[in-house]
């Protein structure tokens, strides 16, 4: 039971963050009224296998508004309805918090009965439908979790690519995959890391297709993710070092989340360029909403630094 509390704590931190920058639209050099509208309904939930779901909920918040974790906290979504139902059990889920440890700051969120979360867990090949219902509208989404296919292995590796551009010492590694990618197309990926027990991250470039390797056995480099607001500098981004322990997330996606978090990441590595077009980032959600319903299918791999 402590274990799936914590992994909720967990998947709640990582929609935390990528909440932090869903709540602002930004796009320079655009000729748009930047404070027109009003503020859109931000969803941000998923469900993975062996968990239950969890949702946030928040409204948009203008460019020129002064971001902090007050304005993070007023813009949450109260007293909302919020169902989940995999075809033939529906569930309604409660609103919980959890204090942020700042100035008695708060992060909301809504998942199932946390006495019971065993009550509705997500399992592979299923489908689970979403809705929300506030203020008198409501949004829907659907989303499946796909079966992960396994890595033939994980092993720590030195970065020769980061060798030439910065002083990172002997001791740094990076994670290195080896795979062989489905006969079928259509698979797509996300990865997250955790670092000597921290909350997990995503990398900056986090999300795969297959549409290149499809039923190919090819090996690859991943560096660690590390949090959007992290003040590490850009040559220190992405790495371990010997004897840290690192778990990786391997968790096969649908296409409807894997177009919004390639859209996302896309949108978040051009921000503030002058020669970037302006993206909206496609939600797979109903009615105008910002945001996405996304289903994981997860296999976890430890790794120690060596």
């Amino acid at each position: 039971m402590g274990k799936r509390k914590s992994s909720i704590k967990n998947t709640a931190s990582i929609l935390l963050i990528m909440l932090t920058a869903l709540l602002v639209s930004c796009e320079k050099e655009v000729d748009i009224n930047l404070d027109s509208g009003e503020p859109k309904i931000v969803i941000e939930g998923g469900i993975e296998n062996n968990l239950p779901p969890i949702v946030i909920l928040t409204r948009s918040v203008g460019y020129f508004a002064n971001i902090d974790l007050n304005t993070v906290e007023n813009s949450y979504v109260h007293d909302a309805s919020v169902t989940v139902t995999n075809g033939s059990n529906t569930i309604t889920l409660k609103e919980y918090s959890v204090d942020t440890g700042t100035n008695g700051n708060k992060f909301f969120f809504y998942t199932v009965d946390t006495s019971q979360p065993q009550l509705f867990i997500g399992q592979l090949e299923r489908y689970y439908n979403l809705k929300v219902e506030v203020g008198g509208d409501t949004y829907e989404a659907i989303t499946k979790i796909p079966t992960p296919t396994p890595l033939d292995s994980i092993v720590p590796f030195y970065p020769q690519s980061n060798a030439d551009i910065a002083d990172i010492g002997p001791d740094a590694r990076i994670l290195k995959v080896y795979f062989k990618d489905p006969d079928t197309s259509g698979n797509y990926i996300r990865y997250y890391t955790q670092r000597n027990g921290e909350p997990f991250y995503a990398a900056l470039a986090s999300v795969y297709s297959d549409e290149f390797i499809n039923g190919t056995q090819f090996t690859t480099e991943f560096p660690l993710g590390e949090p959007r607001f992290t003040t590490k500098t850009f040559d220190s981004l992405g790495l371990a070092y010997v004897g840290d322990t690192v778990t990786f997330r391997w968790s096969a996606i649908d296409k409807g989340t894997y177009d919004f978090w390639s859209q996302y990441e896309y949108a978040l590595g051009t921000l503030g360029s002058p020669f970037a077009s302006p993206i909206r980032v496609k939600s797979n959600i109903s009615n105008g909403a910002l945001g996405v319903w996304g289903g994981y299918g997860s296999i976890y791999y430890t790794v120690i630094m060596k």
